[in-house]
């Protein structure tokens, strides 16, 4: 075994590579009955939103099952090699398990060759949202159509990706929503504005920081602020990204078409501790998602994470963001696409210090409160333990 890690309550997780490295396999144990496996094709160290999820799920569901974790830990372009070894691994190993969780849709073609030759063994997959909506013929054809169908249940993130499920076809009874969680006492920073300020290479007095992290993808809207938002409002003002990604270019773009290079950061990828700075250190977060034909934001793991560091947060009222944040809880909803709604919000939080403190404050509690991955875990394991039949009750 290469390597050991462990969670802070001393879960331990066991790794060892396989494939000549390229492929690996997860072991965990939990003093309890359910005995489950664990299949990921989306796990870290590749970044992205189902591999975080897919990473914490591995690390918390222990704490309510026997877990094995089968993980394709090199992204893509492993996939032609990993999806045949999780099917004939578990095939093969399925008489040893309860259940068998895949930790998003595109497993789907797993779960219906387990189906098929192993009826009885409970399948179980959790859908995203992007997951359901990819538009390839093909794929709406077998995996949306064929392949999930044919599992026991479905877990969706959100409500809108439980409701675009149901646009697909699945039926409501074997559905279940259950939000994504935090590792709550991993944002156990503070606030630290010389830091930042450092760190972004300019003084940020009587500056206020805009915030948005994540990939940069044109459904997060960034492109879409600068252009419409950010010219309207005081000029300082800056906003700063943190993260790549495809639309990059058109962000850039739109910081060119309005002559605003001096208020507009893009940090790139940045390492853990960048990116606890600058969620504990702006002054406000952002998500301005915008509608996208073929894609969908399934929950906004975002928005939690500037949450727990008490930002306050604004994003937009589309998909499963109204899932993610609670209005008036852990931030506030805004109309996608209304640039004059985003400034006149912007704006109320800029000229009231106290009231942008309180919702943050509010968003930090309401987090802590209703997205512990502690909590999360446990209702991952009652759906997993339920007839599907049962399966609102685990919500």
């Amino acid at each position: 075994m290469a390597a050991t890690r462990s969670r802070d309550d001393g879960a331990r997780i066991l790794r060892g590579p396989l494939t000549a490295g390229k492929l690996a396999f997860d072991r965990s144990a939990a003093a309890t009955q359910m005995k489950v496996l664990f299949i990921s094709r989306a796990y870290p160290p590749v970044t992205g939103g189902i591999e975080n999820h897919n990473w914490a799920l591995s690390q918390w569901l222990p704490g309510e099952a026997a877990v094995r974790t089968l993980a394709n830990r090199r992204g893509k372009r492993a996939l032609p090699w990993f999806l045949p070894w999780a099917i004939i691994y578990a095939l093969w190993t399925g008489h040893r398990f309860d259940a068998v969780l895949l930790g998003d849709g595109v497993l789907g073609v797993v779960g219906w060759c387990l189906k098929l030759l192993r009826p009885r063994l409970r399948v179980v997959a959790v859908v995203h949202g992007l997951d359901l909506s990819w538009p390839a013929r093909w794929y709406q054809r077998l995996w949306v159509r064929r392949f999930l169908p044919a599992l026991d249940g479905l877990i969706a993130v959100s409500q809108a990706t439980r409701a675009l499920a149901e646009d697909k076809g699945i039926t409501p009874e074997r559905l279940c929503v259950i939000p994504n969680g935090l590792d709550v006492a991993a944002f156990a920073g503070a606030a630290d504005r010389a830091a930042l300020a450092t760190r972004l290479g300019r003084p940020l007095e009587q500056t206020t920081v805009l915030l948005t992290t994540g990939r940069l993808v044109r459904r997060k809207g960034a492109a879409w602020f600068i252009r419409e938002v950010l010219p309207g409002l005081p000029a300082r003002v800056i906003y700063v990204l943190a993260g790549a990604g495809p639309d990059e270019a058109e962000i850039r773009a739109a910081v060119a078409a309005r002559g605003l290079t001096d208020r507009v950061v893009l940090l790139g990828r940045v390492d853990d501790a960048t990116r606890e700075l600058l969620l504990h250190s702006a002054d406000i977060f952002i998500q301005p998602n915008v509608p996208v034909a073929g894609d969908m934001e399934g929950f906004g793991i975002a928005v939690l994470e500037a949450g727990i560091c008490a930002r306050p947060v604004l994003a937009s009222a589309l998909e499963g963001l109204l899932d993610a944040v609670a209005d008036g809880c852990n931030g506030q909803l805004l109309p996608a696409l209304d640039a004059a709604a985003w400034q006149r919000a912007i704006t109320a939080l800029m000229d009231d210090p106290t009231a942008a403190a309180t919702l943050g404050a509010r968003a930090a509690a309401h987090v802590r409160t209703h997205h512990d991955w502690a909590a999360i875990a446990a209702r991952y394991a009652r759906f997993l333990a339920v007839s599907p039949a049962g399966a609102n009750s685990a919500n």
